[in-house]
């Protein structure tokens, strides 16, 4: 209808909609004079609507006007925009006249109504509205070197608390805060230096604390210790931690009786296995360190606590299995097939070999045993609890028992070949073979345990148990991003985006409200400030119940999943 709508400039849209409202016989018949009209006070920080009667001209149904004016420059400081700078508006009233100049004389002139819509102004938030923040008491004891007492005159604020033990807490206004700050110290320059005065107080504090412990741990060393057994301790007598005690003490034991055995024989098998069991002492003794660490409460440098601790330990003792049971073990060997020697009698090699059978074996079992049980906890297949590295302490006292049992296998079928046929290169390839086995058991500890530490996921079945059980609540709409990673030790954190229904939670606000006070307070609202007073202070209280609809999410979730430790959800 206006060609010149085609051209127009980025920074301005004007949209002009047209309908039918009056008879012919009600038409102006003319418009130019609305001109200067039009091209003022259209904008001022929102939307004014503006409505003008055309003539009826049959052809094009020409009707009440609206005119929608849109600009991001060239205002001038009433808010109208400049004359000469809108060329748009200018054409489209051109046109406008145009049209009514050619049915001129055939009505008398209107009547022109204006309305415009009320907009609530849109308000600047600077850094004085943070003032408006709570703060604890306890952070405006530290921040602002208030005491207790000078709390106690302030404004106290009852909110909803973060924490499951806690139903409400207290709070104060920062602003408040700050002037009782002001109030007590006189300046901000002397609450500076109460505040450096206070630090340096604290790190005098920290350094004592340091000097006092190292006093009573020498005082313990003299008098002898008598704190009462730790609660870790019992964690040696069950589970991962009984397993890896009892393979410690019959390694170790084996590691005494073969290293013997090779003095008297010079046997690069034997050689190899006393390296091998020396290694699995060692990396169980590793193990056992990182049992006792990962029970360790959360603290504020680790608030996810320590669990990672076994699969920590658990590759470090592959890396040790690596390095030590299958390099030397091929060093070893390699020198035996470059350098041979003959071997003395192997009646005592085969005896000790014999007994370490046995006592590798009984290991064996052991691990075994509380994998099976651990595998039927978790709804899992012996095989998959052992490839998924669930329990890494088991994991590698069962691998490294198996690989001991195997060892011992083939040293004694090496050393029987070499009694047979006098050929001391039969027990170099033995010392060879322990190593490449060792050396694979260690490949697969690295793998399994460096798996673990970069974050894996729980199982899809159960990552769907978690994500229907929030599907189904009322107030939730759709879950996205879910994420569930285990952090050892049967713990899981779970994380997703929650979309809540909006009617469902204000529903659940207004369900504890009195209904007819609402009412009331609506009725008494008739300015632009009472009403953003009015909404402003359901707003904040209904955000206050979305938040409560959260830490109810996560608490049912816990006590449902026990697993589950850590939770966090966020609100899309």
């Amino acid at each position: 209808m206006f060609p010149s709508l085609v051209h127009r400039p980025w920074h301005v849209f004007c949209r002009v909609s047209l309908q039918h409202r009056a008879s012919l016989s009600q038409r102006p018949p003319r418009l130019p004079q609305l001109c200067p009209q039009l091209c003022h006070g259209w904008q001022n920080g929102g939307v004014h609507g503006l409505w003008f009667s055309l003539p009826d001209c049959r052809v094009a149904s020409l009707g009440l006007s609206k005119v929608q004016y849109y600009s991001t420059s060239g205002e001038s400081n009433d808010g109208s925009p400049k004359s000469g700078d809108d060329p748009v508006t200018d054409q489209v009233l051109a046109a406008t006249a145009k049209a009514t100049g050619s049915v001129k004389g055939l009505t008398k002139a209107g009547t022109i109504q204006v309305k415009v819509r009320a907009v609530l102004k849109k308000r600047e938030y600077g850094p004085k509205y943070t003032q408006n923040n709570f703060i604890t008491a306890v952070r405006a004891m530290n921040e602002f070197c208030l005491k207790p007492s000078d709390l106690g005159q302030l404004r106290k604020i009852r909110r909803r608390s973060p924490h499951d033990d806690t139903e409400a807490f207290t709070v104060f206004l920062r602003s408040d805060v700050e002037a009782k700050a002001l109030d007590v110290w006189g300046s901000h320059e002397a609450l500076a230096r109460e505040r450096n005065l206070r630090k340096e107080v604290e790190r005098e504090y920290q350094e004592n604390i340091f000097r006092n412990q190292q006093l009573l741990k020498e005082y313990k060393d003299f008098w002898g210790n008598t704190k009462p057994r730790s609660g870790k301790r019992t964690t040696f007598l069950q589970g991962p931690g009984k397993v890896v005690m009892v393979a410690i003490c019959i390694n170790g034991l084996n590691f005494f009786f073969k290293l013997l055995a090779w003095v008297y024989t010079g046997s690069a098998s034997m050689f190899s296995e006393a390296i091998h069991s020396l290694a699995d002492t060692c990396n169980q003794a590793l193990l056992a360190l990182g049992i006792s660490q990962s029970v360790r409460n959360p603290d504020a440098g680790h608030p996810y606590g320590f669990s990672n601790m076994r699969y920590i330990a658990s590759l470090i003792s592959g890396v040790g299995i690596f390095m030590m049971g299958a390099g030397l073990s091929w060093y070893h060997g390699i020198m035996g097939l470059l350098h041979p020697e003959p071997i003395q009698s192997l009646l005592w090699a085969y005896c000790i070999l014999a007994g370490s059978l046995v006592s590798e074996g009984a290991t064996l079992l052991v691990a075994i045993s509380e994998i099976k049980k651990s595998a039927h906890l978790h709804g899992l297949s012996f095989y998959e609890y052992v490839m998924q590295s669930r329990d890494p302490s088991t994991n590698v006292v069962l691998l490294e028992d198996a690989a001991a049992v195997i060892g011992v296998i083939i040293a004694a079928s090496c050393m029987g070949l070499t009694s047979l046929t006098g050929n001391p290169y039969y027990d170099s390839l033995g010392s060879l073979g322990v190593g490449t086995l060792l050396g694979t058991v260690s490949a697969f500890l690295i793998y399994t345990n460096t798996e673990a530490l970069l974050g894996r996921s729980i199982q899809a079945e159960r990552v769907q148990k978690l994500t229907e059980f929030l599907e189904n609540d009322p107030a939730v709409r759709a879950i996205h991003d879910v994420k569930a990673t285990d952090l050892g030790l049967s713990k899981v954190r779970f994380k997703a985006e929650v979309d809540f229904d909006g009617r469902v939670v204000t529903r659940s606000y207004l369900e504890k409200q009195d209904i007819d006070q609402i009412l009331t307070d609506i009725q008494q609202v008739k300015t632009p400030e009472e009403l953003e007073n009015f909404m402003l202070k359901h707003g904040e209280n209904i955000i206050d119940t979305l938040g409560a609809e959260v830490d109810r999410l996560e608490k049912e979730l816990k006590q449902r999943n026990p697993e589950v430790r850590h939770v966090d959800l966020e609100i899309l």
